[in-house]
């Protein structure tokens, strides 16, 4: 009975062990998978998707949408045309064991991340509004199988990065602005049968395809030149219109395998209807196209639809001399009959003796005196035509009218030997009686009347100061940043993506591309409106505009470049900056963010709300000096649904207000951040820090209950410090942070208060030296 019971037991304690280690043997997640999931979460705005949690959560045993999982690791996301928004972020590689990786049909922005899990055999994402370069980091999935990142808006040159991709059996890379010749690498993809590179401006020759076990290619609408490799031509399904190939060199016969179904054969001609080409197919070596209605559209490509308009406009002029010609030597031949006529009516077809009834004062045409013919002067048009009674017809109302007094002021006209018409001799006044000199001719000079182009259904944008701020071309940006180049891809928010850029004369700039979202949510008088506000702020803690670009549905801000990058970057990257940040440097930071926000505040008419303000806005020169970017860019937060993506960000990386939650922001709230800025100066921790153990993650919340004990709080400062720091200043910088992170705004001070408190600090530790209200 002993041994019963001990077996019972023992039974027991197995089974309350499976219990609790069920969830863990059957499909709990993999953390590593779970981290990854959140910071994509986080990075595509939180959308909204079943089952989707921002923090934590158990994506296999909850079932979230798109997920698919094999044991505890997630193997597939598969997310295709649902609605999402904002970027991939740079932590995809965080997933171990993904296999495919789907969110095509989306209005996802940024660039495509270099982090790429290695293991991927699918990557779908094709359109998008993807910008950027294809990243190098390509090289890396061995594994894959096919890849498509057509319709977006890629720039640069395709990288020679297929050397290891032998795998890849589907490509598609088209409707995007690529550019440069095809790289060598793409000899190596043994396994590709379908290859789509149309709608680019891929140039030079197709020698590295040829040799490959195509079926399906597709390069039209690009610029290669040179002959098309016999052996690209055997392909069935291929089409190539709208480049620049030596089509003599091609082959004479088309290629013997039969055509595929997606290229049917161009039906005969139907007699007396003219074809859409000038040669038969047959005889040029071009398949039939492929997309049926589509066919017509692709046969105007750019090179014909040029020499047809040249050959227009040659032949319309051609016509028109040929008409004004043919007219004057009608006019000259009928001048005779049309004299004759003018006897017997007048050129409105009344008889002429009704006319000389009606005014008796009007003398008779042959009564009129005579004078040699060879001394006649003749009125004539502008065109150096004679001037007659049916051509009076034909004139506008106003100059015939204006010709009328021009003869009828001259008075004497036998004198001058003038031959005047007798339609014009009919409408005369009777001559003046007083003989007077004849007077100057003037010659008359109408200013022709330029249209204004207005754009219906919106106001005129405003015109910018150019004193103040400057216009920049698409093209010149993507030769300062290399198209936008990877290398040059210094930070990306929710706003869109920022890129370094350096001028010819070696000035270094920063480009902000804001997002296809955020620019379609506001017109572009609007964007103006914005740029031109910006642009007058003016102060040493402040970022200066230096200009924009508004072009092809983009919009680019272009500011002053800081070359120690972000506060974020200084405090929590391990590059060695953070160990020159002192404590003394650390509160000149501080003071340097706090007049930023003061001038926005409290200086500006109207004020200015910050709305995003973080240690990753806070920017660095060469001194250490402070200059707070992203000032005046509140409108952009504010439209749309922007909004709640930005409160949705705030709040989970622990910068947003309590308030926010439910949609109210006011000043008081960049104060509440201004105090979660000055929070990781003091602790060299992150605003919010997923690595760290649950109590711990949100830095207020961890740090709010030990502000106010002088032992907790000195072992809540940053170890990089050692310790090096007054007391006094420590626990007056903790009492700062305490009253700017109160949880009611009104118990929050003003920024004017805040400069004055951190004003104070320095000027205790350095009594002899007053700083200036400059920059700190």
């Amino acid at each position: 009975m002993k041994y019963l019971n001990s077996e019972i037991c023992a039974l027991g304690f197995v089974a309350l062990g499976v219990i609790l280690l069920a969830p863990f043997t059957h499909g709990f997640t993999n953390q590593q998978d779970v981290y990854g999931m959140n910071m994509l979460y986080a990075s595509l705005g939180y959308p909204s998707l079943p089952g989707w949690i921002p923090n934590g959560g158990d994506p296999c045993l909850e079932a979230w949408q798109g997920v698919t999982c094999v044991d505890s690791n997630i193997t597939e996301i598969i997310l295709n045309g649902a609605n999402l928004g904002g970027q991939l972020g740079n932590y995809l590689n965080s997933f171990p064991s993904i296999t495919t990786l789907d969110l095509s049909n989306n209005h996802i922005g940024g660039s495509i991340p270099v982090n790429l899990p290695p293991t991927l055999t699918n990557f779908f994402l094709s359109a998008n509004q993807l910008m950027g370069s294809i990243p190098s980091s390509l090289s890396l999935l061995s594994q894959l199988t096919a890849m498509s990142l057509n319709d977006n808006l890629l720039t640069g040159e395709l990288p020679d990065v297929f050397q290891n991709l032998t795998g890849l059996i589907n490509l598609d890379l088209s409707t995007n602005n690529l550019s440069g010749q095809l790289p060598p690498s793409l000899e190596n993809l043994s396994s590709l049968t379908n290859l789509r590179l149309q709608g680019n401006q891929l140039s030079g020759a197709l020698d590295v395809l040829q040799d490959l076990p195509l079926q399906e290619l597709n390069i039209e609408n690009n610029l290669f030149s040179g002959p098309v490799p016999e052996k690209l031509l055997s392909i069935t399904n291929f089409k190539k219109d709208g480049n620049l190939f030596n089509s003599t060199i091609a082959p004479i016969s088309p290629p013997t395998s039969p055509p595929s179904s997606f290229f049917p054969r161009p039906s005969p001609p139907v007699p007396g209807v003219p074809t859409s080409e000038a040669t038969p197919r047959s005889q040029t070596n071009e398949p039939a196209s492929s997309d049926g209605p589509k066919d017509s559209n692709k046969f105007w490509t750019t090179s014909k639809v040029v020499w047809i308009s040249i050959a227009g406009v040659l032949f319309l002029f051609v016509i028109v001399l040929g008409v004004v010609f043919f007219t004057r030597g009608c006019k000259e031949r009928q001048e005779a009959k049309r004299t004759a006529k003018m006897h017997e009516r007048n050129a409105y077809g009344v008889p002429r003796e009704n006319l000389r009834g009606s005014d008796p004062s009007v003398q008779p045409y042959n009564q009129i005196g005579k004078v040699p013919k060879e001394a006649v002067v003749r009125l004539k048009d502008e065109h150096g035509m004679d001037i007659r009674a049916t051509d009076a017809i034909k004139m506008p109302k106003e100059k015939h009218e204006m010709d009328i007094k021009r003869i009828a002021a001259i008075p004497n006209k036998e004198e001058h030997n003038i031959d005047v018409p007798e339609m014009d001799m009919i409408f005369l006044p009777p001559p003046p009686p007083p003989p007077l000199p004849p007077p100057l001719v003037e010659k008359l000079v109408i200013t022709p009347v330029v249209p204004t182009e207005v754009a219906v259904g919106r106001p005129p944008a405003k015109i910018l100061n150019p004193s103040s701020v400057r216009s920049f071309t698409i093209a010149s940006l993507q030769q300062y940043t290399n198209s936008f180049s990877q290398e040059n891809l210094i930070g990306a928010g929710m706003l869109g993506s920022v890129y370094r850029a350096e001028l010819p004369d070696g000035k270094l700039l920063a480009i902000k591309k804001l997002d296809k979202a955020v620019s379609n949510r506001q017109k572009e008088y609007d964007f103006f409106d914005l740029v031109t506000s910006i642009s007058k702020l003016r102060h040493a803690n402040v970022v200066e505009l230096v200009g924009f670009c508004s072009e092809h549905g983009q919009r680019l801000l272009v500011s002053e470049y800081c070359s120690n990058g972000t506060l974020y970057d200084a405090l929590h990257l391990d590059d060695g900056l953070n160990k020159k940040l002192s404590w003394n440097s650390r509160v000149r930071i501080a003071l340097g963010a706090a007049r930023a926000l003061e001038y926005l505040h409290e200086v500006c008419q109207p004020p200015i709300m910050h709305r995003n303000f973080k240690s990753a806005n806070v920017l660095l020169d060469d001194e250490l000096v402070v200059r707070v970017s992203d000032c005046g860019l509140a409108p952009l937060i504010a439209s749309g649904s922007v909004i709640q993506l930005s409160g949705q960000l705030l709040s989970t990386y622990g910068y947003g207000a309590p308030e926010f939650e439910t949609g109210t922001y006011t000043h008081q709230s960049d104060v509440y951040s201004f105090g979660v800025v000055m929070l990781e100066l003091l602790t060299g921790r992150k605003s919010y820090d997923n690595s760290r153990p649950r109590g711990e993650q949100f830095l207020v919340r961890w740090a709010i209950s030990q502000l106010h004990d002088i032992d907790t709080l000195s072992r809540m400062v940053d170890p990089s410090l050692g310790g090096e720091y007054p007391a006094k200043s420590l626990s007056r910088f903790a009492d700062i942070i305490s009253l700017c992170v109160q949880s009611e705004p009104e118990f929050r001070p003003p920024m004017s208060e805040i400069v004055q408190d951190l004003l104070g600090m320095i000027q205790r530790d350095t009594p002899n030296k007053r700083p200036s209200r400059g920059v700190i």
